[in-house]
């Protein structure tokens, strides 16, 4: 059994539904049904009721909810004291999100650096999805990442805690032409060409709410891309390929230097934070020192 199948259980007892749940755990609805069906497989019992809505379970997924979470406390506490006996002393293991291991963490790091010392800090850059999981399956002490209300709750947990270490904005870029002009822009006449995210994406589920609704009769995109990296979509815009909404941080060199531009309104940023998360429990002592000294700092009076 994957330890997946059991975050997808509970997310699904949590949430009421698949495709809410499926939502949550930023994976597609039928990925999500297959990965219940596995857990059906392994367990050689049906746990939810198909022929009902809305969603309920059959008497053993009744059964089995009472002892998943009971489970999923057990394997965290032996994983966090099995961390503690093997682990190493003097590293600490970060997993990223990429837009964010290649532009806000090395100046992060280099300001923060009589936190870390002579500690190796290890990071695992990746998509946001890969990080979370490997950060739920407990490869690494903190993950960083963006945050945004009410569009990431799988961090939502009592055994989690956070520190909102920064802010960005999600802004809309077009490259910018010798002569100075947009490559694109707002008052053009044919559809703007649109580099996105996959929908279930954290930033394509945030531009889907909080962007693409206010171009609704105002202006007309059409998709010509799809990349889960935002360091993907911008290497297109820099080609000129289209436009797309990139983290500020991401793209603040190509702004100041006048090779890229914001495109103007219709077209809106949104704000996002960034977080250092954990969780509680057992952790190396380099590991607790730099998160207490990382919380006095952002959070003071901390403890």
């Amino acid at each position: 059994m994957e330890l997946k199948w059991l975050e997808d259980f509970l997310a699904l007892a949590k949430h009421g539904s698949f495709s809410k749940a499926a939502a949550a755990r930023f994976v597609t609805q039928p990925a999500f049904s297959r990965r219940i069906r596995s857990l059906e497989n392994w367990l050689g019992v049906s746990l939810v009721d198909r022929t009902r809505y809305p969603t309920s379970f059959t008497e053993a997924g009744l059964e089995f909810l009472e002892q998943a979470e009971s489970l999923r406390t057990q394997i965290y506490g032996c994983r966090d004291q099995l961390k503690s006996m093997a682990s190493d002393q003097d590293a600490m293991v970060m997993m990223s999100q990429h837009s964010l291991a290649v532009s806000f963490l090395p100046n992060w790091l280099q300001s923060i650096e009589p936190l870390t010392g002579d500690a190796l800090v290890k990071v695992n850059a990746g998509n946001l999805h890969d990080s979370l999981e490997s950060f739920l399956a407990g490869t690494g002490d903190f993950l960083l990442c963006f945050s945004s209300p009410d569009i990431f709750n799988q961090l939502e947990r009592e055994d989690i805690e956070c520190i909102q270490v920064g802010t960005d904005r999600l802004v809309p870029v077009t490259a910018v032409k010798a002569d100075g002009e947009p490559v694109f822009s707002v008052s053009q006449q044919a559809p703007l060409r649109l580099l996105s995210y996959p929908k279930e994406s954290f930033f394509g589920r945030l531009i889907l709410r909080e962007c693409m609704p206010q171009l609704e009769g105002q202006l007309e995109t059409q998709k010509v891309c799809e990349n889960a990296l935002a360091e993907g979509l911008k290497a297109l815009v820099e080609k000129g390929f289209g436009i797309a909404w990139l983290p500020r941080c991401l793209v603040e060199k190509e702004l100041s230097q006048g090779s890229m531009a914001i495109l103007d309104a219709p077209m809106a940023s949104v704000d996002l934070t960034i977080k250092l998360y954990r969780f509680k429990g057992t952790h190396s002592a380099i590991a607790n020192t730099f998160w207490h000294y990382l919380a006095e700092l952002y959070n003071p009076g901390y403890s």
